[in-house]
């Protein structure tokens, strides 16, 4: 039996009375900057690293700590004898501690990560991801009953469209609209691009995405293992091909499933008000391109 998503029409989105809206794109089209700013507003911010760090991830990323602290004589005899502790703090504005334990690949001399050990992240972190997607619907439920907000938002990392795990896209598109913010001109993507790039941080890959393109950055630079990669080099040339596999990928997301606003009209978003009238006009939009109105 197929699941249904959620679509509107104008007025039936305007009568929906408790809205809840998964939030859709690359890092830095400004997802989390509407999630906080809608906290503001009576909306629940459901942060998805957040989750996969506090509940999935939490004890293999103070694993990893914890494994460092011992190389030092002075922290490992504090630590055998319990008489410290280490405790993960993660912030929703401060996601480090899921990026330390995502790392990058690349030779132990510029603390990269061997092929194996950064496969077995990459699949820890997608377990991870799906988990924390599948406590959407609880949290809607949470949200509402325990904390009293009557709006919902779900900030997903940009790596959703990569899990490729059935079920997952229409779990979110059967609970929440989804709204999927494009970049729409070659000036914003080069901006993100070069954001990224400017700054690398660790990244999740799909398998065969990895598995075609770290071939082609070894042949590209002359070198033969992976041990030999400088990561941040690595995170540099492999962003672009990245950003661009990603974008057909939300786009057979929000076609059947959801809707499209642009990073443009996002940046023009001040408050709830604006944000609720960006999502009617993505509504219009959408139903004057089908010439079909479904109810939610």
């Amino acid at each position: 039996m197929k699941t249904p998503s959620m679509h509107f029409t104008l007025d039936s989105f305007r009568a929906w009375p408790t809205k809840r809206i998964t939030l859709l794109g690359m890092s830095g089209v400004g997802k989390t900057h509407i999630s906080r700013m809608l906290r503001g507003h009576d909306w629940f911010h459901f942060s998805g690293d957040y989750r996969i760090g506090t509940r999935y991830l939490d004890e293999p990323i103070l694993d990893i700590i914890k494994h460092q602290a011992m190389q030092m004589p002075f922290l490992r005899d504090l630590l055998r004898r319990d008489w410290i502790d280490i405790k993960n703090n993660i912030k929703i504005h401060d996601l480090g501690p899921v990026l330390t334990f995502v790392g990058k690949l690349g030779g132990p001399q510029w603390d990269g990560l061997p092929l194996d050990e950064f496969s077995r992240r990459q699949a820890a972190y997608r377990d991870a991801e799906i988990a924390a997607m599948h406590d959407v619907p609880g949290f809607i439920r949470k949200g509402q009953e325990v904390y009293g907000y009557p709006h919902f938002v779900n900030d997903v990392g940009g790596s959703l469209c990569e899990l490729d795990e059935p079920g997952v896209v229409e779990l979110l598109a059967e609970h929440t609209l989804i709204l999927y913010i494009q970049t729409t001109s070659r000036e914003e993507e080069d901006t993100l691009i070069h954001r990224a790039q400017s700054d690398p941080k660790p990244l999740y890959f799909r398998p065969a995405f990895l598995a075609e393109q770290l071939p082609v950055y070894l042949r590209e630079k002359g070198i033969e293992y992976v041990a030999q990669v400088e990561p941040d080099d690595f995170a540099r040339w492999v962003f672009p091909r990245l950003f661009h596999s990603r974008i057909p990928r939300y786009e057979a997301i929000a076609g059947p499933h959801g809707y499209t606003v642009t990073s443009q009209e996002v940046a023009q978003v001040r408050d709830e008000r604006d944000f609720l009238a960006l999502l009617e006009t993505a509504i219009a939009r959408k139903g004057e391109a089908s010439g079909v109105r479904r109810e939610a």
